[in-house]
Parts: structure tokens; sequence; C-alpha cells
């Protein structure tokens, strides 16, 4: 493993196009995403990226479950199971659905809040810092020319799904991250009017 931490002499402070790069990032629904995603360099570069963001304390209160290649069907299959057990009467239709879930894209990402307790930082600090992590990732795949997609769903928030990905006390699922090329043009959406959200004290 290599030394991620170490800075790059002669760090340019003052990066052109960064505040294109924000203005022009936008979603793309995992649902119509295609590969490429992003090989192993680029997602290193991505997930590096994410843990540069605040975090009180030093507590890196965040990790990553990787799902590229078979890894997705498997839990496509983990899903449909869970299914088949915790509700009757569940269609072919709805177990296929979930089979596919994550081969919507070449990538997924799902971050995973790991809240410390008992300790001065603030639980809300830690949860924000893992929503940072996901908005971070979003930001890093548009830079590097892919499309990104911070969706939750249902399994990020059952029980038996949440135990099957291993996930212990005091963790949930702040995000998954889907990171692919989108199939269609990306289309611009309404942003709000700062004159109707902006106050000053």
């Amino acid at each position: 493993m290599t030394d991620d931490s170490q800075q790059p002499a002669g760090l340019n402070r003052s990066v052109p196009g960064t505040i294109d790069l924000l203005l022009s990032r936008r979603s793309g629904s995992a649902k119509a995403m295609t590969p490429p995603g992003p090989d192993q360099h680029q997602l290193r570069t991505i997930l590096r990226a994410a843990t540069r963001v605040p975090d009180h304390g030093k507590l890196f209160p965040w990790r990553f479950i990787l799902f590229e290649g078979v890894a997705r069907s498997r839990f496509g299959d983990l899903l449909a199971q869970t299914l088949k057990e915790t509700e009757a009467g569940v269609s072919e239709e709805r177990l296929q659905t979930e089979k596919a879930r994550f081969l919507r894209a070449p990538v997924v990402v799902v971050v995973v809040s790991r809240v410390r307790e008992a300790i001065p930082i603030p639980e809300w600090e830690q949860i924000l810092s893992a929503g940072a992590v996901c908005q971070t990732m979003l930001i890093a795949a548009h830079a590097l020319g892919f499309v990104a997609n911070w969706i939750t769903e249902w399994p990020a928030y059952h029980p038996l799904v949440r135990e099957r990905l291993g996930l212990k006390s005091g963790e949930r699922v702040a995000g998954i991250v889907y990171i692919g090329t989108s199939a269609v043009p990306l289309e611009e959406r309404i942003r709000p009017e700062l004159d109707k959200i902006v106050t000053r004290f």
C-alpha cells in the first residue's frame, strides 16, 4: 500500500475551472447508467478525495463498501433472498428487479456512517461528515468525466440487509453512490433562486 496522505510538491492552490466544475455538476440517474465506470486508479482517486472532507476530531466516522463485477449480482441475490424471507407473496418481477439493482452501474459504493458515542464530538457533526463524503464523491466522479447518483432506497434501511452488509452498532448507510457513464444526455433541473433562500442577519 502506498501512502496517499502526502501532498504533491508545489500544489496549485488556484485551480482554473473549479467553480465551473461545481456549477456544472448534476446527478445522473442510476437507471440510465452504462459502462465504462472508473478504473481502479480513478476509483481510488475518488475515494481519496472523499476522505478529505471536514472531520471534527479526526474520527474518520465513515467507511466504504465497494461493489464491482460479480459482487453486484451477488448483492442482488442477497436482496432477493431477503425479500423472500421477510415479505409474503413477493412477486417474481420484484425479485428480478432486486437482483438487478446494483447492476445498473459498473461501480457502486456504499458509504457507511459510523458514529462514535460518549465523546465530545456531537453525533450530528459525525453524520454530516459522512454526508460530505457522499457529495465529494459526486464531485470527484464528475471531475473525472463520469456521472454519479447518491441515493439510498429500501436496502439502506432494512435491518436484515444492514446485518448482512456487516454493519455494526452505531453504523448506518449514509448513501449508495452509483458511478458510471450516462446513457442519456443530462438535463439541467430547476435550481433555487438565491434571493428566496438567502437572508442577512
